[in-house]
């Protein structure tokens, strides 16, 4: 297993709250990453599903110094004709009507809850205030973020529950039809999951799903924050279900290309009780962020690159379920949707990251004792086919280890 060290420099002074992988780069292009010890890696984790484009792409290199040359941050406290051309873009190719911006998938999720909320609050109903949401969910680190995915993991030692989260069945709709009730305020989903490993909702189940909220006078929330801008093959995952569209949307990752930017989408009905001062951000929609976020957003939003995406997760489903037909002894499932493959393994999934990581290729995890395929969605059949052929060699590792 690659031993690099991490920095040069002292760790002591950082806040030890991740586990990270004994690797640090100096340098990306496209694909490609490079380590301060010279390695050369294939990425296939892109930031965690947020370098779409991969790394260093010119076009948004060259929107973002073309915007740091002018203009940083200013404050929501004046108009910013920046937001203005992201946020139409963004509602001219999805159901929405208005935007809020944000830095994070995290804080586009606190705004999507918050809105839910007041949707019911000035309609007189102040009593609907509760979120359901689904097992093996994520949607970000804060405290309603943690309480609305319900992980029992991020969730210790940080006191009391907060009220109005319930957690049910991943897919079970029949379970959610009778959890609905008069207190219940939104419902929140992935349409495919990330950090659960990768499970995806049928077309069927996400229309389905849009008829009960709606019949129950509830809003729907999708969380498209790692399944959206691309990475299915769709601009964003729901897209895929005809009539699916939801009230409030979550988007990030991708969005801004490895920049911070996040935002949250809905209907001018879904947001009808986000009046002045019920909600802000200092940062979210800087000129900077949105010079990027355009970038990224019209790079994206084209036929050529979704129809890739389509042609390699093509690929990378039949050559993936080979290999598991060659290696069932390792690889147990393929999943997900898209360039967001789940790989589910017999073994644990931490060290098959550490031989992949031998191999010279990053792979993410996921829950199920999965690991994930979250490469740039501009990448190539060649890297693909590399990708495939790394992946064996780290099963064939696998394999001998267990035999020996």
């Amino acid at each position: 297993m690659s031993t690099a060290s991490s920095s040069n420099s002292s760790q002591h002074h950082i806040m030890g709250v991740y586990n990270r992988a004994p690797l640090a780069f100096e340098r990306g292009r496209g694909a490609r990453l490079f380590s301060t010890d010279g390695g050369e890696y294939l990425d296939c984790v892109a930031g965690i599903a947020t370098c779409g484009l991969g790394h260093a792409h010119p076009v948004l290199v060259d929107a973002l110094k073309t915007q740091g040359e002018k203009l940083w941050h200013v404050s929501n406290i004046y108009t910013i004709p920046e937001q203005e051309v992201l946020a139409d873009k963004l509602c001219a190719a999805t159901f929405a009507d208005v935007v809020f911006f944000t830095n994070s998938g995290t804080e586009a999720i606190e705004c999507a809850l918050k809105a839910a909320r007041r949707y019911h609050a000035v309609a007189g109903n102040p009593e609907r205030i509760d979120i359901i949401g689904f097992d093996g969910s994520f949607h970000g680190r804060s405290y309603a973020a943690v309480n609305a995915s319900g992980n029992a993991g991020y969730l210790d030692g940080f006191g009391p529950r907060l009220p109005g989260f319930i957690q049910l069945p991943f897919g079970d709709l029949e379970a959610l039809k009778a959890a609905i009730g008069p207190t219940t305020a939104g419902v929140i989903i992935e349409p495919v999951q990330g950090e659960g490993g990768a499970r995806a909702l049928t077309e069927a189940q996400l229309v389905e799903l849009r008829q009960i909220t709606r019949e129950a006078g509830v809003l729907l929330i999708f969380d498209e924050v790692q399944s959206g801008m691309g990475r299915t093959g769709k601009l964003f995952a729901h897209e895929w279900a005809d009539g699916a569209e939801p009230d409030i949307m979550c988007v990030a990752k991708a969005l801004g290309g490895g920049f911070p930017v996040g935002a949250c989408l809905a209907t001018h009905e879904g947001a009808k009780g986000m009046t002045p001062g019920t909600h802000g951000s200092t940062y979210g929609g800087n000129p900077l962020a949105m010079a990027v976020g355009t970038a990224a957003f019209d790079a994206i939003n084209t036929p050529e690159l979704l129809d890739n995406v389509k042609t390699v997760a093509g690929y990378f489903t039949q050559q993936l379920n080979g290999l598991k037909d060659r290696f069932p002894d390792v690889v147990l499932d393929i999943r997900g949707k898209g360039l967001l493959i789940g790989i589910k393994l017999a073994s644990n999934n931490r060290e098959f990251m550490g031989l992949a990581r031998d191999q010279q290729l990053l792979v993410a995890g996921g829950g199920d004792n999965c690991v994930r395929l979250l490469p740039p969605l501009n990448l190539t059949i060649a890297e693909a086919q590399e990708a495939v052929a790394k992946l064996e060699k780290t099963c064939e590792v696998v394999r001998a280890q267990a035999a020996a």
